[in-house]
This record gives structure tokens, sequence and C-alpha cells, in this order.
């Protein structure tokens, strides 16, 4: 029963990543209809926040307040950039770059945030590379592996691959390829904007894990960030857009896109990858971002008719292999930290014994 016990508790962050994936997989896909209705992605990154802070902060004033710490200047400048890092930089650039291009192409292109986040994790000295170690070796490879995946499931195509559910479906559903939807340089556009929106999106990872040490209430922290970002992009598409009618929203895909992007991949998503981190550092949470993209594969054939090419399965399979490669190293080197704590434990009581003793033979000679 213990054993059992030890596994699941293991086996958590795995499944909280990977149920992640799932949520923002049908965030693309509801965004992307949203996004090609004409919806502003400025006014949708504002009640996206709005949305989250709404339906996280009860969580966060009942459940934490009596372990939340005190809000320090230093504090509330990281949550400040946070901020603009997740809900402006991020979300707008990943909008804009979603519309301008499709749903599988722009997780193909966040592919490269595991990439992002070891080498800005490496560069802040929160990641250590000794490539005489092989779990060391296996970062460093799975991570090129990964991001080799995903630029052969962008650059190579080849045949079509007929599936099962798509060969019934309806033949004018939409279809979101780049020659059908913008011209090459909006193509081009868009990618350098997902690739600007990872980078912030890495950058974020990265900072959270110093912020999460300094200010431990998780719900806590991703209320303020999802606030405090609701705020800034309020400001930003204040600058942006200048038509009152931008800010109007029914009961239609513009609200369920808002809805849902804000309370299951702003708040939730936020909360549960704060945990994640806080456990096993910045790069393991990343790590799985490659599984969105084979997610939304599917979906997209399935759902919007997209079409499946022979690249992009040989993508998703190096994908599959890359990501498994970082996860054992992050296994092993989370495997050798325990070994080492477990052997420095015995030998810190060790030291303490000694000195007990040493205590009482220095009373004991000098009679006190």
């Amino acid at each position: 029963m213990a054993g059992c016990t030890e596994l699941l508790c293991r086996a958590k962050p795995y499944v909280a990543m990977i149920s992640l994936q799932f949520g923002y997989a049908g965030m693309n896909i509801i965004t992307k209809v949203s996004l090609t209705n004409g919806m502003s992605h400025y006014v949708l990154v504002v009640y996206r926040h709005a949305f989250a802070t709404l339906s996280i902060a009860p969580f966060a004033l009942i459940l934490e307040r009596k372990v939340r710490p005190a809000m320090t200047k230093w504090v509330f400048l990281q949550i400040f950039v946070l901020g603009l890092l997740g809900p402006v930089i991020d979300q707008n650039l990943y909008y804009l770059g979603l519309k301008l291009t499709s749903p599988t192409f722009s997780c193909a292109m966040s592919n490269i945030l595991p990439a992002m986040t070891f080498v800005i994790a490496l560069l802040c000295r929160m990641e250590k590379v000794n490539l005489k170690k092989v779990m060391y070796q296996a970062k460093v490879v799975g991570t090129l592996v990964t991001v080799a995946g995903a630029m052969v499931m962008t650059l190579y195509k080849g045949p079509i691959l007929e599936m099962v559910w798509s060969q019934h479906g309806n033949s004018g559903a939409s279809n979101s390829q780049p020659t059908a939807e913008s011209s090459s340089k909006e193509w081009l556009l868009g990618s350098i904007f997902l690739i600007l929106a990872t980078l912030a999106w890495a950058s974020l990872f990265v900072l959270q894990a110093v912020t999460l040490k300094q200010y431990s209430a998780q719900l806590s922290l991703t209320t303020w960030i999802c606030f405090v970002g609701t705020l800034q992009a309020i400001a930003v598409t204040l600058v942006m857009e200048h038509e009152p009618s931008v800010w109007s929203i029914g009961f239609d895909m513009n609200l369920l896109a808002a809805a849902y992007a804000g309370i299951v991949t702003s708040s939730v998503a936020y909360y549960v990858q704060g945990l994640v981190i806080e456990k096993r550092g910045p790069v393991f949470a990343s790590a799985f971002s490659p599984l969105m993209m084979i997610i939304v594969a599917i979906l997209g054939s399935f759902i919007l008719n997209e079409k499946i090419y022979l690249g992009g399965v040989v993508g998703g399979v190096l994908i599959v292999l890359g990501l498994y490669s970082v996860l054992w190293g992050k296994y092993k080197e989370n495997k050798e930290k325990r070994e080492m704590e477990a052997m420095s434990l015995p030998l810190a009581l060790q030291e303490s014994r000694g000195c007990q003793r040493a205590n009482r033979d220095i009373e004991t000679s000098t009679g006190v």
C-alpha cells in the first residue's frame, strides 16, 4: 500500500503536465475559430485573464489566508514582470501568430520552448550540464531531438495520411493550411511572433521558479499574476484598439474562447504549472509542451478537417523520443540528488553527535 502511495506521488507531476497539454490543445482550437471570426486578440487577452482572476481568487483568499507570505516590493516587481511576460507579451504575440498561421503550426513552433527554457535556466545557473555523465547528455540530446522533430513537422509535409475519422468528415469544413489562409509574408511574420512568444513563455517559467521561493503561496501568486496581467492587458488594448465596439461580447464562440482560456489555461494552468515547477523545476515542466502539438494535430484533423501529413507523424515520433530522453535525464538527476541527500543526512547526524561528545568531554575535563 505504501508502495502504491509513493508511486502515485511520483506520477502526479507527469499526470498534471499531460493534462495541461490537453487543456492547451483545446484552447488552440477554440481560439483559432474565435480569431478567424474577427475577435480582437488584445480584447481576448483581457477577458481571458479577467475570467482567470475571478475563478481562482476565491480559492486563494480562503485556502491560503493563514499561509500567505507578506507582499514585498521586490516580490511585487517580479509579479509585475511575470504579468508582462505571460498575459501581455506571450499571449498577444501567440494569438497574433496563431491568427496568421494555423493551430498545428503554432504548436509546432512553440516546441522550441524546452530548448529556450533549458538555455535560460542554464544561464541563470538553475540547471547544470556535465557532459561526462549520461543523464546530462540525455537532456541535451533530447532537447535537440525535440526541436528537430518540431522543425521536421514544420518544414516537411510528405504525402497525406488518410485518417479513419477524416475519411467521412465534411469536405467543406475549414482547413487551416498555409496556402489557404495567409500569404508567405504573413506566414513568416506569424512565425516570428510565435518565436518571440515562446521566448517570453520560457522566461516566465524561469522567473516563476525564482518567485515561488520567495512567495510560496501558489494560488495567491497565480491570482496576482492574472490580476496584474489583466490591468496591463487593458492598458495595451486601449492603446492598440480605438473602437469601443471591439469590447462587445455575447453568448457565442468569443465568450467560450475567453472563459475556457481564462479558467482552464490561465488560472488552473498557472497554478498547476507553479506546483510542478516548485517540485521538479522549469525544464521538467516545459518538456511536456511537444505533446500539445500532437494533440492539436489530431483534434485539428477531427474538428477542423486539417490534413495530417507524413512529415507530421515523423516529427511527432522524434518529439516523443526527445521528450522521453529529457525526462529520463531529469529522472536520473532527481534520483541522484535524493541519494546524495540520503547519504548526507547520516553524516550530519554523526557530526552533530561528535560535537555533543566533544562538548561533554570539555565540560568533564574543566569540571563544569
